[in-house]
Parts: C-alpha cells; sequence; structure tokens
C-alpha cells in the first residue's frame, strides 16, 4: 500500500477515514465474490429493490441496513442481488467462506484463515451468516473508522471469544494468513515467520505482561505502533 502519511505530519493525522471508492471496494474477496455473482446474473430491473419474499431468512429492511452501516441504498442493493444469488437460503455457510478464499489465493491453502474468518461474522456462533451479519461485518472492515477496525480485529484474533488474546491465538491466526497467502506474502511479512512476527507482536502489546491482550491494550498499541498498524493495513488486504 501507499504510504499512509506521506507528508510526515504528527501522529493525529495520520490514519484518516479512506475515501469510499469503489475501487476500495473491489479490493475485498467477499464483495469481489459477490458482485461476479451479480454481474454474471446480468441486471435486473425487477429486482431493484429488496426482494424478501423467496428468501426465507430475511434481512431487516433497507433503511434500517442503511442506517446501521457505511453503505449506500444502491450498494446494499447489489451486495444483496449478490448475496441471494449464491446463497438462496439467505444464509453463508463456513464452506463457502472455503471456496471463496481457495478462489481468491491458490497458491496457498486458505481453509484455515477462512474457519476463522467465519467464525469473526458469525457473532451468535450457530455455523451460519445472515445478510445483515455479513453487511454489517463489511461496513466495518471497509469503512469503519480506526477503531471499530481494530475492535473487529481483536474479535477475530480472540478466537475464543473470551475477551483476551493469547498468544497461541495470534499465531494460529497469523499463520493461517501465511499459509493462505502461500509465497505471494507481502515483502513486510516475508522476512519473519509468523512465531517471529507474533513474538515481537505480543511483547508490544501485553503491556501488564499477564500473558494475555486485553481489547484496550491491542487497541492502544496498533494505534501507538506503526509497525503494527502496517500489518493491519495488510490484513485488510485478506478479507
Amino acid at each position: 500500500g501507499k504510504d499512509p502519511n506521506p507528508g510526515g505530519q504528527p501522529d493525529g493525522s495520520k490514519w484518516q477515514k479512506p475515501r469510499l471508492t469503489r475501487k476500495s471496494l473491489m479490493k475485498c474477496c467477499l464483495v469481489k465474490w459477490i458482485i461476479a455473482s451479480t454481474t454474471k446474473q446480468g441486471p435486473d430491473s425487477s429486482d431493484s429493490d429488496l426482494e424478501l419474499s423467496m428468501v426465507r431468512h430475511q434481512p431487516e429492511g433497507l433503511e434500517q441496513l442503511q442506517a446501521q452501516t457505511q453503505f449506500t441504498r444502491k450498494e446494499l442493493q447489489s451486495l444483496y442481488r449478490g448475496f441471494k444469488n449464491e446463497c438462496p437460503s439467505g444464509l453463508v455457510d463456513e464452506e463457502t467462506f472455503k471456496t471463496i478464499y481457495s478462489q481468491f489465493f491458490p497458491q496457498g491453502d486458505a481453509t484455515t484463515y477462512a474457519h476463522f474468518l467465519f467464525n469473526a461474522f458469525d457473532l451468535d456462533r450457530n455455523g451460519s451468516i445472515r445478510f445483515e451479519d455479513f453487511v454489517l461485518g463489511l461496513s466495518v472492515l471497509l469503512r469503519g473508522s480506526v477503531t471499530e477496525k481494530l475492535r473487529w480485529a481483536f474479535n477475530l484474533y480472540d478466537i475464543n471469544k473470551d475477551g483476551y488474546i493469547t498468544k497461541e491465538e495470534m499465531l494460529a491466526i497469523m499463520t493461517s494468513i501465511y499459509d493462505m497467502m502461500g509465497r505471494y506474502t507481502l515483502p513486510s511479512v516475508r522476512d519473519d515467520s509468523p512465531y517471529e512476527h507474533v513474538e515481537k507482536f505480543f511483547q508490544k502489546m501485553d503491556r501488564n505482561r499477564d500473558g494475555v491482550v486485553t481489547i484496550d491494550e491491542f487497541i492502544e498499541t496498533c494505534q501507538k505502533d506503526e509497525n503494527i498498524m502496517a500489518s493491519m493495513q495488510l490484513f485488510e488486504n485478506v478479507i
């Protein structure tokens, strides 16, 4: 990515909210998957509004989702059309995530990462993701503030959802990203093994040395440390 701080301004102005562009949207695998599905199907004028009658698990009204997310009405309609096309039942399961990520990362093994990512979206832990959960997660990842994104990332790393990240959990996520990226890992992580990466991060984050990282420690460290923040930006490229 580009240097987020080209002018070398003081810390306060560094992490600006990204502009809402189609280009940034299309960097996201989940969005590419949805949009590809919509394009395959071709535009369908009768489907211009959320067509709920066919779907067993109906999403909430469009207005409500628009209020809860950073997406426009039009974007939500596009996302929903593609979602419904790929998942007629209105639900996404873990196998679908594995298929999506193995398509986009054929050079590595995406299975474990897809599993962890699925669990981060599946907030009520029932093994399937509704359109609302999907869109709320995407909205944070693509258009949330830095703090919102970091909260979401914390939830991903906190595998057993007990409110803390252990070194083992961080290593499991990092390793799954390395496995998925295969030999095309970006230079910023290629130099270190996942283990070295985690050792470095964990030492910085675990401020009170109690062996676990809390959400406050996680957010504070990430916002203060450019290397960690850069890795977070790298992590954005694998959603």
